[in-house]
């Protein structure tokens, strides 16, 4: 699904029109789509109260063409006219031969009467301004923001469902107005808007949910940022024929673990079983292996002689690249260490080994890459998946963690380029970026996922994938999903404080299950049923 501009969007549009879809049509469509989700998650939508907010441009047309959807269904429903526009004069007077009460802000008492209504809403639809806000917002529709603003800090608040972006967000950037009001569920129309998935407007946006609005298939080639769905993770697992045995599915190896990191070697390699990698290996420095193999028992272990306890010599790397031609995935990082003998054996495997399968890159291996020159991707040609957090993407590329969190999926596209790998820049809504310019973005940002060793575990599902056969621009991404969706399963549970890494391993395979059955996931993203 593609992510889009405000621009781009328009263009959609335009193209839409020009095969036969008018945006009359396209208006239509989005407001049966908003009342009909609403429908949707009420219990009896009969003599529920629904504030709608109307602005005077298209946002506002969607608005009016919903009112009258959920007037027929038998809502009480109110609109209030924010700004006068002759466009939608039509669909007001219709909605005035309704039981539809009708507010307009122009009028001397309109504040007062808005006031009232939104103290008795059950629902409010933030229709005011779509993406071609351009301006401060001041005025009439200031006004009615300030209003909602007070109604939503009652005890009884409305719920709050913004059209296509919520009032005063910038539909490319992100950025908000000083007006806006935060919402439950952002409803987006067509395509999903960019700036819905950036800080600080992915707060104020809640939950997003892309509505069908009958735009023909096609009309958005040439964008090459893509949202990742369920649709799209379902295609994307690997199969899982009746037949198969431990070698159909595939062989990971993981080099990870030192003295002061001994569970991550353990989360990545349970990670990759937990999504079906047939077999396991793991490479731990010897005196390790059996504190690792008293937790992880499945895994096979290849102990690597030590130059101190807990720290690799730079000679294993030659047993690591023996056992590593007989597998289809490696993965080299995850608690590894900085020793200096270390460092020296990760450099050997990256820089100097022999025919290796693709390899995932993740911790202070990267921290290996960054340190070893300042053009270090010229000297690393293997395919690759690199897994950085934001700190370790600064220090890959040489700029600020700042830039890195304000330009994510620019600086990710632009890095995957020039590096000719494919770059998973983790944290709230991760961008996989490729070589090719492309990239994808998860729809998934939960701060309880904020602690340490889930990277351990997203960086050997990564592997898992890779060792079942998954091409490794979608072992990246589907790697990404599965461990977002894994992550929603526990917050579900636990709530957004609490969350332990080793509580996303059993729910890999839960989440895979739910993909493969394809339920309504999309429900339990909801954070609301009135």
């Amino acid at each position: 699904m593609k992510i889009v501009t405000a621009q781009q969007m328009r263009e959609i549009e335009d193209r839409a029109e020009a095969v036969g879809v008018s945006k009359d049509v396209l208006m239509e469509n989005a407001g049966f789509a908003v009342a009909d989700y609403i429908r949707g998650h009420v219990r009896n939508l009969v003599g529920m109260t629904v504030v709608v907010l109307v602005g005077p441009g298209n946002n506002g047309g969607d608005g009016l063409v919903a009112a009258r959807h959920l007037d027929a269904w038998g809502a009480r429903v109110t609109i209030c006219l924010c700004r006068d526009n002759p466009a939608h004069r039509r669909k007001v007077e219709f909605l005035r031969g309704k039981r539809v009460a009708i507010i307009s802000l122009d009028d001397g008492d309109g504040p007062a009467q808005l006031r009232e209504s939104l103290q008795l809403a059950q629902i409010v639809v933030d229709s005011i301004l779509g993406t071609g806000r351009s301006r401060p917002i001041s005025g009439p529709t200031a006004e009615a923001l300030d209003l909602l603003r007070e109604a939503r800090r009652g005890n009884e608040a409305p719920r709050l469902i913004a059209l296509d972006v919520p009032t005063g967000l910038d539909a490319d950037t992100g950025a908000v107005d000083p007006k806006a009001v935060p919402c439950d569920v952002t409803l987006t129309l067509g395509n999903p808007k960019a700036g819905l998935y950036r800080f600080p407007g992915a707060e104020y946006a809640g939950v997003v949910e892309v509505l069908d609005i009958g735009i023909p298939n096609g009309l958005g080639s040439g964008i090459t940022f893509e949202l990742m769905t369920d649709d799209w993770a379902r295609s994307a697992l690997p199969d899982r024929p009746m037949s198969g045995h431990k070698g159909t599915f595939g062989k990971a190896l993981i080099v990870g673990g030192s003295r002061n990191y001994v569970g991550a070697p353990y989360l990545a390699a349970t990670a990759a079983g937990r999504v079906g990698a047939g077999l396991v290996t793991l490479a731990v420095p010897q005196s390790l292996q059996m504190a690792v193999a008293a937790k992880a028992v499945e895994p096979t272990y290849l102990p690597l002689p030590e130059a101190l306890p807990g720290v690799p010599r730079a000679e294993a790397a030659g047993l690591i690249s023996e056992q590593a031609g007989g597998d289809q995935a490696l993965l080299i990082g995850p608690g590894i260490g900085q020793a200096d003998s270390t460092r020296e054996m990760a450099a050997k495997l990256l820089f100097e080994g022999g025919q290796f399968p693709p390899i995932v890159v993740d911790a202070d291996g990267l921290n290996v890459l960054a340190s070893s020159s300042e053009s270090w991707w010229n000297e690393f040609p293997r395919e690759a998946i690199l897994t950085p957090h934001p700190g370790e993407m600064a220090r890959l590329t040489g700029r600020s963690t700042k830039d890195i969190q304000e330009y994510r999926e620019e600086i990710a596209v632009e890095s995957a380029v020039k590096w000719k790998k494919t770059v998973v820049l983790k944290g709230a809504f991760t961008v996989v970026a490729y070589p090719d310019g492309s990239s994808r973005l998860s729809p998934f940002a939960n701060p309880a996922m904020a602690t340490a060793g889930t990277g351990d575990v997203l960086a050997g599902t990564i592997a898992g994938l890779l060792a079942q056969g998954v091409e490794p621009e979608d072992a990246a991404a589907l790697g990404v999903y599965l461990h977002g969706l894994a992550g929603q399963r526990v917050s579900a549970e636990l709530g957004d404080a609490g969350m332990l890494a080793s509580d996303l391993l059993p729910e890999l395979p839960r989440a895979i299950r739910d993909l493969r059955s394809g339920p309504a996931i999309e429900e339990r993203r909801t954070p609301w049923r009135t």
